[in-house]
């Protein structure tokens, strides 16, 4: 038994691991921490008792929060019907079939009954259950579970589930981008472990984490972010381990035109965005003091002398300085571990050896793939997703102009979900309307020599008629 905990340990759940709550089609990430409730589902659980078990255990809801791995029971005697009809057609839907009300509901579940309990109990007390087709039945139970059902399934983070997450929860987050369409991403922009690969992306780091996720932990990938900082919230859901983040670089966007004309000095003293709200920060926390002595009324200063609180101000002023100092000296070290990454990432893209290119912005990405395709090797490609074709349009249209590229490919992505029954295999009524629009191609290089200079076509000679 212990053998066999060993070899699957890295399948089970640990504390402090990253983890996605499921039931149904609602999917949290969440990390597990002692002691700590989370809520979900308008439910408040602890996740102590999730630490030692398998990913994708399904547990139930007990009292207090607590989770209980769920027992795997053959007998489902609500399902095992033996009375139906032969069609609906005589069922009319006038909220007066079902005897128990909402109160009698909340009762049962105060007294304890156990969710297969109370589901048996509404076809007990339904006057339609057993007039209705069997395929009616079957859906109606499986309704009834999916209200009813106090379980949760503890799942291990990935792509396609993170994806999921992020498209049921908040898709204006990720731009809308479905999990099919992030795979073809992947796929088109060839990203596999060893490779150097750059990402532009506004999706709240999804689709650098799944460029992650790809790579295994090896190669290089560098962020290209726009404002003061990246945005990694997706990332923090994988739950990577370190060794992940020291192949993530980071470098602002707003630098890529300094590093191409050779301009860029890594070294320079030059606030960024961030680095002057640092000092905008540091310059409103001396004016605040100074402010707060002069409120001071001279009444004030002078009982305050009086009963000897002169010491105490000089002791405020001195811890006052302390901070100042040590919020300075924490400044000086951040700015100093920015300059450092920005060093880093700049050494990594002067090389222009980067073997892919994946845009996922909500910004009009036809100067970031113009600026950000110069980095590429010759023969390496690039894929850049948008919600909307006319942008991806002009990107097409502008690459075809200077050329550089072939296979250029301006594709739709589009996903349909299909029920598997018996007798009732069929797609399912409600699906995406739209998955976004994908344009992919390749890098080539291009010969920038003089073409040969085109010899005059040679005149064509006068023939003389002889005369005699």
């Amino acid at each position: 038994m212990a053998q066999n905990e060993d070899d699957d340990y890295e399948y089970r759940i640990k504390e402090g691991d990253h983890i996605v709550l499921k039931r149904g089609d609602v999917y949290k990430a969440v990390q597990i921490q002692r002691k700590k409730k989370v809520i979900f589902e308008k439910q408040w659980i602890l996740l102590d008792n999730v630490v030692g078990h398998l990913y994708s255990t399904t547990f139930e809801i007990a009292s207090g929060g607590t989770l209980q791995p769920k027992e795997d029971k053959e007998t489902e005697s609500s399902t095992d019907v033996k009375v139906a009809g032969t069609d609906n057609r005589n069922i009319v839907d006038d909220g007066k079939s079902q005897k128990l009300t909402r109160d009698d509901i909340e009762t049962m579940k105060e007294q304890g009954l156990k969710n297969e309990e109370i589901i048996q109990q509404l076809i007990d007390n339904s006057s339609t259950f057993n007039n209705k087709t069997e395929y009616a039945q079957d859906k109606y139970i499986k309704k009834k579970k999916k209200k009813y059902e106090n379980t949760v399934t503890v799942l291990k983070p990935t792509c396609r589930i993170i994806a999921m997450m992020y498209h049921g929860r908040e898709p204006g987050k990720i731009c809308h981008l479905r999990y099919d369409t992030l795979a073809q991403m992947l796929t088109l922009g060839n990203i596999h472990a060893g490779s150097k690969v750059l990402v532009f992306e506004t999706c709240a780091g999804l689709v650098l984490g799944a460029v992650m996720e790809r790579m295994g932990g090896y190669g290089s990938v560098i962020q290209m972010y726009p404002g003061g900082g990246p945005v990694r919230a997706g990332v923090e859901c994988f739950g990577f381990p370190a060794h992940f983040h020291d192949m993530l670089h980071e470098f602002p966007i707003c630098h890529v035109n300094a590093l191409l004309a050779g301009t860029l000095d890594t070294g320079a003293k030059d606030p960024t965005a961030e680095e002057k709200h640092l000092n905008a920060a540091a310059e409103q926390e001396q004016i605040q003091p100074e402010a707060e002595r002069q409120e001071g009324s001279p009444a004030d200063e002078r009982m305050e002398t009086n009963t000897g609180g002169d010491a105490g101000q000089d002791r405020e002023k001195l811890e006052r300085e302390k901070r100042q100092e040590a919020k300075a000296q924490e400044r000086k070290v951040k700015l100093e571990e920015k300059r450092r990454k920005l060093a880093a990432a700049a050494a990594l893209l002067e090389g222009r050896n980067a073997d892919g290119l994946v845009i996922a912005s909500q910004f009009h990405p036809c100067s970031v793939l113009l600026g950000l395709i110069k980095f590429l090797s010759p023969s390496r490609p690039f894929v850049v997703f948008s919600q909307f074709k006319e942008t991806l349009i002009e990107c097409y249209t502008k690459l075809k102009e200077q050329g550089g590229t072939v296979n250029l490919m301006l594709t739709d992505t589009w996903l349909r979900h299909y029920q598997v029954l018996p007798d009732r295999t069929h797609p399912l009524l409600l699906m995406s309307g739209g998955g976004g629009y994908l344009l992919s191609g390749m890098t080539v290089a291009t010969d920038h020599s003089e073409p040969p200079a085109e010899e005059p076509a040679p005149k064509r000679q006068k023939v003389k008629d002889s005369e005699g």
